[in-house]
């Protein structure tokens, strides 16, 4: 009699939890289609406008292009991209060189040196740096550190510069990178590090031979992620690096290979694809136009280049992931 009673009572609270599962993995699946939806709607917008660009302007003439002038005041547009990339990969590439080693050495001791007290304080402490607004990094780097590069190491620095508009997203990208590595730092299992210690290594031979190595995964994407990050940066460059598209000097070397000073992109005012598109839109600017249609086309290689960052980071994240 029990049994008859209590049956279907059960089949009923069966229902309402697999209804409610059910429920629950329409909302989360719903949540992956806007996402996926967003991106899409992205892609095609940009690349539709910017075909429209380029049936007036070659593709040839616009990766290979050596002048950045959409709205000049005398006439005569030029839409070549290459002075904006060499301003962006200079901002990226002069970041990653100090929020890359910084950022893992910070996690390192995050990870393996600091105490849980320490770590408390100070972790959260680094993530405030990722709260602040970029159009204050940028200030500070107009206000600040360009006038104390310019009083000690370079006197012949420009007001708008690369290297302090660098220096600052540098600092700026510090917390993904140290934040990200030292989570897959501290999910490698103790007991590797139990084994090191057991065959008499130091806690710093535990560090850089057991720990990084087994997280690198982690640590690779964090690098990624962060130089992505740097590629799409706009009010720090904006307000400190200027608006100037500008092609270096190229000199010739001893042995007849053209380079280029780094002194002449590092200290002087540049531009990057991001800043060419506040630029534009900054501007008296009608929509169908070739400069309107120019944003669009900016617009689809940064997306480009930051889609290969993100499956680079994939990559990696799945050749060198360990699972314990």
């Amino acid at each position: 009699m029990t049994d008859s009673t209590e049956s279907p009572d059960l089949s009923r609270r069966g229902g309402l939890t697999r209804l409610k599962e059910g429920t629950y993995g329409g909302l989360f699946a719903a949540c992956a289609a806007i996402t996926l939806l967003t991106t899409a709607a992205i892609f095609v917008t940009l690349l539709s406008d910017a075909v429209v660009f380029f049936r007036s302007i070659p593709i040839a003439e616009f990766l290979a292009g050596t002048n950045w002038s959409p709205n000049p005041a005398g006439g005569g547009q030029a839409f070549g991209i290459v002075p904006l990339l060499i301003g962006t990969i200079t901002v990226t590439v002069t970041a990653a060189f100090i929020s890359i080693p910084v950022g893992t050495l910070t996690a390192i001791y995050l990870s393996e040196y600091a105490t849980p007290n320490a770590r408390s304080i100070l972790k959260p402490l680094l993530e405030i740096l990722a709260g602040i607004p970029t159009v204050v990094y940028g200030y500070f780097a107009l206000v600040y550190v360009t006038p104390a590069l310019k009083a000690t190491l370079f006197p012949e620095m420009s007001t708008f510069n690369a290297l302090a508009a660098s220096i600052m997203v540098g600092i700026m990208t510090i917390p993904m990178v140290s934040s990200i590595s030292e989570d897959a730092m501290s999910a490698v299992p103790d007991e590797l590090r139990q084994a090191g210690y057991g065959l008499g290594a130091t806690k710093f031979e535990v560090s850089t031979g057991i720990v990084v190595p087994a997280s690198i995964s982690g640590i690779a994407s964090s690098y990624i992620l962060a130089v992505s990050r740097a590629i799409g940066e706009t009010m720090i460059v904006v307000v400190a690096m200027g608006a100037q598209a500008r092609m270096p000097e190229v000199q010739q070397a001893l042995f007849g290979i053209p380079f280029v000073n780094p002194a002449d992109v590092l200290l002087q005012s540049g531009m990057t694809i991001t800043v060419a598109m506040v630029q534009i839109t900054g501007g008296d600017l009608t929509g169908g136009t070739l400069p309107y249609n120019s944003m669009f086309a900016l617009g689809l290689a940064l997306f480009a280049v930051t889609l290969v960052m993100n499956v680079i980071s994939d990559i990696i994240a799945q050749r060198y992931r360990e699972e314990y």
